[in-house]
């Protein structure tokens, strides 16, 4: 999701909820290696992926699921949203995540990430890395920007996907009741920026992420992303036809317009994602938070943390396809 962080904008709506006797437990679908004869493994594979799928659809009919305040669905979000972002996880993009053990496994975290890509990919793969490959395989629930949730059919999946506003009464929320959150603070202006400025972090807007955390005392983790910024390289920019459509960029890559629908498949570039060391914020004293200074410092400290990482990822990486 892109997001400008928890800055400002209105509480969402809460959602109704609709209990469950079975609880989701997002361990269930992460694989383990199997000792048993290639074919045998395979149609377990092959049954235990039907057998999802009508549990799921039962649970539909029955109304045998659960969905949160904010509009989480787990279920849905397990069967429908994660299985089609793994085949570009790992096929496609093979991603690597590092250093993930720097997540927490419990209680409230904030990740706060780069953002790029001209399509924010970046943060459906770093949620599906802390979910799959974490040892808790924890939800991330990602800050997303009005416009996601004022598209249609794209605000109603973000929202069943776990995903909320960019605001900081609802960055709180989530934090106050255990959440792992992420945000990524240069919304827009990283998503939309030209392949010219290519891992070069932009601004981190007012710090409001780093107030969220202060005010809540939660550790921050710096996210470093490299691969995004080459699936849709942008060397244009039509600002006209942007205003037109409501749209903060319309993008000209080398395959887009031109390849017409054929122009949306991203390259398949190799990806590194490295959760950075937590910075505590729990001993920061009373009104922290409100110190323009304190919040200052800090974010230009997670921000330079990104920037470094991501500068020591690009010469690990090597050939942004072949890796």
């Amino acid at each position: 999701m892109t997001g400008n962080g928890p800055e400002s904008g209105p509480p969402s709506t809460p959602s109704s909820s609709t209990s469950s006797s079975s609880p989701f437990s997002p361990s269930s679908t992460v694989g383990t290696p199997s000792n048993d004869p290639p074919a045998v493994a395979a149609e377990t594979g092959w049954k235990h992926t039907v057998a999802g799928s009508l549990g799921f659809l039962r649970r539909r009919l029955t109304g045998d699921y659960e969905i949160d305040e904010f509009g989480y669905d787990p279920d849905f979000n397990e069967h429908v949203v994660l299985p089609p972002l793994r085949l570009l996880y790992e096929k496609w993009f093979r991603v690597q995540a590092l250093s993930i053990e720097n997540v927490p496994a419990t209680g409230g975290v904030l990740l706060v990430a780069n953002h790029s890509g001209t399509v924010a990919v970046d943060a459906l793969m770093a949620a599906l890395a802390v979910h799959d490959h974490h040892p808790a395989h924890r939800p991330l629930r990602m800050l997303g920007a009005d416009l996601i949730f004022d598209t249609p059919v794209l605000g109603p999946l973000a929202r069943r996907a776990g995903n909320t506003l960019a605001c900081t009464e609802d960055a709180e929320r989530l934090l106050n009741s255990g959440e792992a959150v992420s945000v990524f603070p240069e919304g827009f202006k990283g998503v939309g920026k030209p392949f010219s400025q290519r891992y070069k972090l932009q601004r981190f807007g007012r710090g409001g992420f780093v107030s969220a955390a202060i005010r809540t005392g939660v550790p921050i983790v710096p996210c470093a992303i490299v691969g995004a910024e080459e699936i849709y390289p942008m060397i244009a920019n039509l600002k006209p036809l942007a205003r037109a459509l409501g749209l903060p960029y319309f993008p000209v890559t080398p395959t887009f317009p031109l390849l017409g629908p054929l122009g949306a498949i991203p390259l398949p570039s190799k990806w590194l994602i490295e959760f950075g060391e937590p910075i505590p914020t729990d001993h920061l004293p009373d009104g922290a938070a409100e110190d323009p200074m304190v919040v200052f410092n800090l974010a230009d400290r997670v921000r330079e943390t990104i920037q470094q990482a991501l500068y020591r990822l690009l010469l690990r990486r090597g050939h942004p396809f072949l890796g």
